[in-house]
C-alpha cells in the first residue's frame, strides 16, 4: 500500500502502510475515537480489546449489566467493514447451532453443509455462560485452529476472525463455569467497571439528544478499515521489536504464578505468548517501535487474571487475582535498560 491509501469512509485517517510504524499507530488511535463516540468513557476498555484485535487474540468481556459490553463490541463491528454474527448462548443452545450442521436436500437427494454463525470475522458470543460446557466446547477448535469440523469435515474460518464474549461476573442462577481449556484460548479477560460520574453524565448528554428510548446510535461511527487492514496491523505488530531481557522478564512474571503462595494452579506456557503479542501490540497502538516492561505491565492483569487458580483459603480471606499479581509484578524486577 502507498501513503496514499485512505480508508473506506474516511478520507483523512490513512490505511496502516507497510513498514510503518507510525501511520499504523495514526490508523488505531482514529478507530479509537471513532468507537469513543458512543462509548463513553472508558478509553483503558477500548484500548485493551483493540490490542487483542491486533495481537490475534480473543476477549472475555467481564461486568454487569448495563456497563456497555455489547455496545462496546457493536461499535467496534460498526468500524469494522468485514462480517459480524452475534449468537446469544442460553441453557439449550447446542453445538451445531453455533458450528452449524448437515441438513438433507430433498431436490438434490444429498446431504449439503448449512454452515452456522461462527462463519464470520468478528463472533459476538454474548453471556457465554448460559451455555453448559459442550455447547461452549463448540468454539475451541476455531478459537486454537481457526477452523470447524462439521461431520467429520473440517471448514477454514476466514481471517481475521475474533471471538468477543461477554458474561456477567454477579448473576449466578442459570450459569455454567467456562472450561479451563476455553479460559486459556481467551488472550485477555477485560473486566468492566462503572464509569465516573463525568463520563456517565456525558453519556446521558449524549442520549438526550438523540432520538432513541435507552439505545445508542451507531450511526456517528464510520466504517475505518476491512480485513485488510487488520492483517496489516497485525503484521506490522509482529515486526515490533521485543528484547531478549523483556521476552526473560514475561518468563519470569508467568513462572512466578506457578511458584506463588496462594495459588494452586498457575499459568501455562499459552500466557507467555499472550503477554508478548498483547505487549506487542500495545507497543504499535502507542505508536513505538519496541516493547518496554511498561507494556508488559499493563497487559498483565488481563492476560493472567483468568488463567491462575486461588486457594481455598486465598478466596475466603477476600484475595482476588488481580491483587495477587499486582504483587507478582513488584516482586519480579523488571529489566532498566
Amino acid at each position: 500500500m502507498t501513503d496514499s491509501d485512505t480508508t473506506p469512509n474516511s478520507n483523512s485517517t490513512p490505511s496502516p502502510a507497510q513498514n510503518s510504524f507510525e501511520k499504523a499507530s495514526t490508523f488505531t488511535q482514529a478507530i479509537i475515537t471513532e468507537i469513543k463516540k458512543v462509548f463513553v468513557g472508558q478509553d483503558d476498555i477500548i484500548e485493551q480489546v483493540l490490542v487483542a484485535l491486533i495481537g490475534g487474540g480473543h476477549v472475555l468481556l467481564e461486568g454487569v449489566p448495563g456497563l456497555g459490553k455489547t455496545l462496546l463490541i457493536r461499535s467496534l463491528s460498526k468500524c469494522f467493514g468485514g462480517d459480524f454474527s452475534r449468537v446469544q448462548f442460553t441453557p439449550d443452545l447446542m453445538p451445531s447451532d453455533i458450528t452449524g450442521h448437515a441438513m438433507f436436500n430433498a431436490a438434490k437427494q444429498e446431504f449439503e453443509i448449512r454452515k452456522g454463525p461462527i462463519f464470520t470475522n468478528l463472533l459476538l458470543a454474548d453471556e457465554i455462560n448460559r451455555a453448559p460446557a459442550k455447547t461452549q466446547a463448540a468454539l475451541l477448535e476455531v478459537m486454537q485452529e481457526g477452523q470447524v469440523t462439521i461431520e467429520g469435515e473440517s471448514f477454514s474460518i476466514d481471517s481475521p476472525f475474533m471471538v468477543m464474549a461477554t458474561q456477567n461476573p454477579v448473576e449466578q442462577e442459570g450459569t455454567y463455569p467456562l472450561p479451563e481449556a476455553e479460559l486459556d484460548r481467551f488472550m485477555l479477560k477485560i473486566l468492566i467497571d462503572y464509569p465516573s460520574a463525568e463520563s456517565e453524565f456525558a453519556m446521558l448528554a449524549q442520549m438526550s439528544n438523540q432520538n432513541s428510548a435507552g439505545n445508542f446510535n451507531l450511526n456517528p461511527i464510520k466504517t475505518l478499515m476491512q480485513g485488510k487492514h487488520i492483517e496489516e496491523l497485525r503484521s506490522i505488530a509482529k515486526r515490533v521489536t521485543i528484547d531478549d531481557e523483556v521476552l526473560n522478564y514475561i518468563v519470569k512474571l508467568t513462572r512466578a504464578t506457578r511458584e506463588w503462595s496462594g495459588i494452586v494452579r498457575g499459568a501455562g506456557p499459552r500466557a507467555s505468548i499472550a503477554l508478548m503479542s498483547a505487549s506487542r501490540a500495545l507497543a504499535l497502538i502507542r505508536g513505538a517501535e519496541f516493547v518496554t516492561p511498561d507494556d508488559v505491565k499493563q497487559v498483565l492483569l488481563p492476560a493472567l487474571r483468568h488463567r491462575i487458580l486461588l486457594s481455598a483459603a486465598m478466596e475466603i480471606e477476600g484475595v482476588n487475582t488481580d491483587e495477587v499479581l499486582r504483587d507478582i509484578s513488584i516482586s519480579v524486577e523488571a529489566p532498566r535498560h
